[in-house]
This record gives C-alpha cells, structure tokens and sequence, in this order.
C-alpha cells in the first residue's frame, strides 16, 4: 500500500511538473529563446573578435541576421496602411477625434519630460568634465539649421509623391560655393630680405590672397529612408474620410482589414527565425565594434549617464504614468512585451520592431484591436522618448568636453530642439546621429564633435530603442483605458454588411453588401399586382 501511495505521489508531481514545463514553454518560450539568442550572439561576438576576421568574412557572417532585418523592413508598409485604414475607417469621428489629441498630447508630454530628465543627469553627473578631445576630427562641412529641418518634416507630412516616399524622403542639400576674392592691386604686405649686395636689404612685396568664402545654397533632395511620418498622415486621412463614405467604400476596408490579418500571419510564422537571426544580428555588431576598454575609459561616464536616464523614464516614470492614469499594474502589463522589447534591443529600429509590438499588444496585453492599429504606427513615427533623452544628454556631453557654459535660456533651448528633432528622426538604426546637429547648432556647439559619441551610439541605440518601443505600448495600454466608453465592444473590429461563420483556420472577413442597379435588377411579379424587388447580393471581397 505504501508503495502504491509513492508511487502515485511521484506520477502525480511529475505529471504537474511536465504541465508546468509544457504552459512554460507555450506561452514564454519564443521570449526565452530570443533572450538566449541575444547572449549567445554576445559570446559569440566576443569569442570571434581574436581571429581577425576579413570584411568579406564578417558581411558573409551577418547575413543570417541581415536577413532578419529586411523581413521586418518589409512588413512595415503593408502593416502601418492597413492598420491605420482599416482601423480609424470602423470609428465615429467624434471617438477618432478625442483618441487622436490624447494620443499626440500624451506623446508629446512624454517626449519632453525624458529630456528634462536627461538634461537634470547629465547635469549632475557632469560625464563630459575631464574627457579627453578627440585628436582627429572632421573637417567643417554644410549644417542644417533648425528652420530646415522643420520645413522638411512639414514637406514629408504632405508627399508629393506618394511612390516615392515609399522609399525615400524629402532632405534639402545644401551645395558648397566658393566666393573667390578679387586680386588687390596693392601690395597688402612688405617686408625687407637681406642681401649681400644691397646693405640696406632687398625690399620684397607679397600679396596675401584671403582664403575663398564658402557659402551654401539649398536644393531640393533626397534621402534613401521610407518617409513613415507621409505614410501615416495619408493612411490616417483615408481611413477617416472611408468611415464617412459608408457602404461605398466598404469594399476597401475590407482589402486592408484582409491585408492587415494576412501580415499578422505572416508575423506568427516569422517568429520562429527571429532567434535564429538575432544571434548574427547582435555577433556581426561586436566585430565591428572598436575596443571596448578604451571605449570605456573615454565615454564610460557618458554611457552610464544615458542608461541612467533610460532607467528613470522607462522603468519608473512610463510606469507611474501608467498606474496614475489606469490604476493597473503597470509591471503585469509590460511582462507581456518582453517579446518586443528583445526584438528592439537586437534590432535597433523601432519602426522594424512594429509588427512584433502589435502582436504582443493583442494577444498578451488584450488591447483593442482599433486603438493599437492607431496608436502604434503614429507612436512608431513620432514618439522617440528614447532619442530625445539621448540628444539632450549627448548636446550637453559635448558642451562640457568643450568647457563650454550653458545657461539656462540655452538649456531650455535644447529641451524644446531635441523634442522636435526627435520627433523628425526615422525609426532607423542610429538615426539619432542625423537629427544631433539640429540640437547642436540650436545653441553654437560644433556639430563636427559628433564624432565623440560616434563609437559608442550604436551601444546605447538599442537602448534607446527598447525604450521607445515600450513608451509606444503604454501609451496603446493608456489611450485604450481612457477610451474604453468609445470602443465597447473590445476585441472586435466594426465593419460592414454582414458576416458568415468560417470555421476555425480561414480569417473572418466580412461580407459586403452590394445592391444592384436597374440595369440588371429582376423583376419578380406579386400576386395582386407587378412589384419590383431589388435583390441584394453579398460578395466576399476575398472571392471577388
């Protein structure tokens, strides 16, 4: 009998063992092995750096994770069109309305308050005192002023060529020309040379030419990066004027709702190489990275001075926000973005990252399926918390390594430039770099010294990153508690004419309703005298 009881005890542990293990891996298991590829990619990054491997040989090595990187690439267009089509379409314009203005004001808040954090750090570290110049330096070259930059991020809200912006966006060029000074008739300088023959030494006269004047002129150009912020304001601007056509314009949402579910398919089918791709991605980054002790000596305080303000915002104030504004565990909520937030950190591109965010907010967080279709995509393009702290941090590094004082007018200066350029940064790896010298020139430091936050950004970008993705999924968490009274049927998305049942593995996709015209209506006779019925026909616009 004893044996009987421990042998049931044993089968009875093992076998809720083996359920725990199997919930384990169902529900975490794609995050553990993210989380293992990511440190597997370190070690062995650092493992290859001693074989001194050929360029040839390190671009071959990273192609696994090359691959990766252009897989997420190229689901963000199909992605951020339908989501935003399909979801502000299926909303009242009063509910549209009040999502919208919450959303900018809270991402526009946010934005400045990690730079007011980023600015009180970096004040009271003071990373730059002590910091050794950099010996080799880039030669001055054109900067953009502030006006520039805010008329080219006005010009890509508006494409003039919707194509075209695709793949590229609107960048003024600014072109060198050289002011030659004319010849002086008189001598501008005379001095007297020895001479052995004349005693009183031989008079020389020299002409002094000034160095050419370099003046830059503006043209129109381009840049070879998708022009996101374009996209979105056109997709948004659709999908509201769809919602007001009604039934005409049905059978287009009904192509992005299609759209939209058969890219979220393809991201549950991705997944799975993403581990695989992350160990190349993160290993093939450490090669090319310089060595990681003199980084450490130069930028090691800079560094800790960014992540500290990462810590701060990301991980205390976002959360408080959060709690303060829904009264829910913030710290349950972001469990369920683990996923997201791994893929950030090996990707460094926020805009990359979207689909994985999107996946995670509806089927681990639970937020509406309409509200995230808005509030990721426009959060993806204009919500850089991440980068606006970091522009904040590294305008004043570079004015302390140039002992140069900042008063207060100027810090206030920065904290309102680094919000705006950030706003205008791609959600690109390192992007950052490009809007830097829209926050330097704002207050006269030389936008050359980039060149001694160079080594170390890519480091921080990933950061940065993480902390943008999971300041775009608060606000989904937070926007949707606050419009709960305008979506109360959470989870389903409206839509028009009416829906059959499909059985479990085909997408549920609505049916349109269609009347037909005089032309081709069939005329029915009654019994007591001649009626005509319009019959009305319902098309899947998957069939059609």
């Amino acid at each position: 009998m004893g044996d009987r009881v421990k042998t049931f005890v044993q089968e009875s542990v093992k076998g809720d063992l083996r359920r725990t293990v199997t919930d384990f891996c169902k529900r975490n298991g794609l995050l553990t092995l993210s989380v293992i590829a990511v440190l597997t990619g370190c070690t062995l990054g650092f493992m290859l750096r001693g074989t001194q491997l050929s360029t040839q040989a390190k671009i071959y090595f990273s192609f696994p994770g090359e691959l990766l990187m252009r897989m997420l690439k190229m689901l963000i267009l199909p992605l951020i069109t339908s989501s935003l089509m399909s979801g502000l379409s299926s909303m009242e314009s009063k509910a549209c309305c009040r999502m919208g203005v919450l959303t900018v004001t809270y991402y526009l808040w946010t934005t400045f308050i990690a730079v007011v954090v980023g600015i009180v750090l970096v004040i009271i570290i003071k990373p730059g005192v002590g910091t050794e110049m950099e010996s080799n330096r880039l030669g001055g070259g054109p900067v953009m002023t502030s006006a520039d930059a805010l008329l080219d991020l006005i010009r890509n809200m508006v494409p003039s060529n919707l194509i075209e912006a695709t793949f590229q966006q609107y960048k003024t060029d600014l072109i060198p020309i050289l002011k030659v000074p004319t010849r002086t008739i008189q001598p501008n300088f005379v001095y007297v040379v020895p001479d052995d023959s004349d005693p009183k030494g031989r008079t020389v006269y020299l002409e002094l030419t000034p160095p050419p004047e370099v003046l830059y002129k503006t043209s129109p150009g381009s840049s070879q990066q998708m022009n996101v912020l374009g996209i979105v304001i056109f997709s948004a601007t659709m999908g509201l004027l769809l919602g007001r056509m009604g039934e005409r314009g049905a059978p287009l949402v009904n192509v992005c709702q299609c759209i939209n579910e058969c890219v979220m398919k393809i991201i549950n089918a991705a997944v799975w190489y993403f581990p695989f791709g992350i160990i190349f991605l993160v290993a093939g980054k450490i090669l090319d990275m310089q060595d990681p002790s003199t980084l450490g000596k130069k930028l090691g305080w800079y560094g800790i001075t960014v992540l500290a303000g990462l810590f701060v915002h990301g991980l205390v104030l976002l959360p408080l926000f959060y709690f303060i504004l829904t009264r829910k565990n913030p710290f349950s909520y972001i469990r369920g973005l683990l996923q997201a937030m791994v893929i950030a950190l090996a990707t460094s591109s926020s805009s990359a990252t979207l689909p994985i965010t999107m996946k995670c907010l509806l089927e681990n967080c639970h937020v509406d399926r309409q509200i995230a279709r808005f509030v990721l995509p426009v959060g993806a393009t204009i919500n850089m918390d991440g980068t606006a702290l970091y522009e904040a941090v590294a305008a004043i590094f570079i004015a302390q390594v140039n002992d140069y004082e900042l008063d207060f007018g100027q810090l206030v200066t920065i904290s309102i430039t680094a919000t705006a350029a950030s706003i205008g940064a791609a959600g690109i790896p390192q992007a950052g770099l490009v809007t830097m010298v829209i926050v330097l020139t704002s207050v006269g430091l030389p936008p050359d010294d980039i060149t001694l936050i160079v080594a170390i950004d890519w480091i921080l970008d990933r950061f940065r990153t993480m902390i943008n993705v999971l300041g775009d999924a608060l606000a989904a968490g937070i926007i949707a508690h606050l419009c709960r009274k305008d979506f109360p049927l959470s989870g389903t998305v409206p839509s028009y004419g009416t829906q059959t049942p499909h059985n479990s593995h085909s997408v549920d996709v609505p049916m349109t309703e269609i009347h037909t015209h005089k032309d081709c209506m069939f005329e029915t006779m009654g019994d007591s005298a001649g009626q005509r019925h319009a019959h009305t026909v319902y098309y899947n616009i998957c069939q059609v």
